[in-house]
């Protein structure tokens, strides 16, 4: 049955991904109203992670912020769609890397030095790793969790790979890194994922006790990448500008948790500048810090 919708929905899937931008934005608002309005997708979900991180705000501070979030979100979703048929220098004019960004990884491959990008579900990041391939020049992989629906993985795998990009499944990680560490390359990791309580490092992140994937800090350490935070921001509809800077040169000397507490506050700011555009519908906070004393 999922593969029958799945080739119902395809050819809907393309038509919006060749709109122009300004009927796709316009289709963004349909959808914003439906699921706003209508469906009420999650609002539950995103009120009350809006009220726990942020409770010094008024209910009308925190309802601007909703409100603009579902708005980005529907945005979000059509430009992942956009993806699939979106022209390299679309992409490139769409989501800019700064200057100061491409010397950073220039510099990285010039020295031939490979290197770990931390990042959140901040901004477009699905378009920031499209643009990395077409502005950088060493191999970018992604980490990412295979879907369990075949005909739509192989639709997100290929619109990930048009342009160069490669992927690692979560649980090969590991090993695929050590099997490419003769190339010079940078392998993304998107790090506010909600781990497994028991085995997380714990902080505290938007006001709360926050269980953090210790997989990015302990392959940093273990093949002594540098690690890279790489912020997506969002200019104006439809438009990103990618900063990034280096977050850690020697991983090996650092502390336990020292990796993994500098990324968590580096995303934190992010959202305290710019609220809407974080990835508020996900059960980011579903384990309690009762888990945290279990484990």
């Amino acid at each position: 049955m999922k593969t029958i919708l799945f080739y119902i929905f395809l050819p809907f899937i393309y038509l919006l991904s060749i709109l122009p931008f300004p009927l796709l934005y316009l289709k963004s608002d349909f959808f914003y109203f439906l699921m706003y309005y209508v469906i009420g997708y999650r609002k539950k979900v995103v009120r009350e992670n809006l009220k726990n991180s942020f409770p010094n705000k008024t209910h009308e501070e925190l309802k601007i912020i909703e409100k603009r979030f579902f708005k980005y979100l529907c945005d979000l979703f059509l430009e992942t769609f956009k993806t699939l048929t979106i022209t390299p220098a679309q992409a490139k004019k769409r989501c800019k890397f700064t200057p100061e960004t491409i010397a950073l990884f220039e510099k990285l491959n010039a020295d031939k030095k490979s290197c770990i990008i931390v990042m959140g579900h901040f901004g477009n990041w699905e378009w920031a790793g499209n643009t990395f391939s077409l502005a950088c020049k060493q191999q970018l992989y992604v980490i990412y969790h295979p879907l369990t629906n075949k005909q739509f993985d192989k639709l997100i795998y290929n619109m990930r790979t048009r342009f160069g990009t490669k992927l690692y499944a979560m649980k090969d990680t590991m090993r695929e890194m050590i099997r490419n560490r003769n190339e010079t390359n940078a392998t993304a990791f998107i790090a506010d994922q909600t781990p497994a309580p028991e085995s997380a490092y714990w902080t505290t992140f938007l006001n709360q006790d926050t269980p953090v994937f210790w997989g990015t800090e302990k392959i940093a350490q273990k093949l002594n990448y540098p690690v890279v935070y790489v912020t997506v921001n969002r200019v104006k509809r439809g438009y990103y500008e990618v900063h990034s800077e280096i977050l850690v040169a020697e991983p090996k000397n650092t502390k336990e948790g020292e990796i993994s507490e500098l990324h968590t506050k580096k995303l934190e700011k992010d959202i305290l500048q710019q609220p809407e555009v974080w990835l508020w519908s996900h059960r980011r906070w579903k384990h309690s810090s009762r888990l945290r004393s279990e484990g």
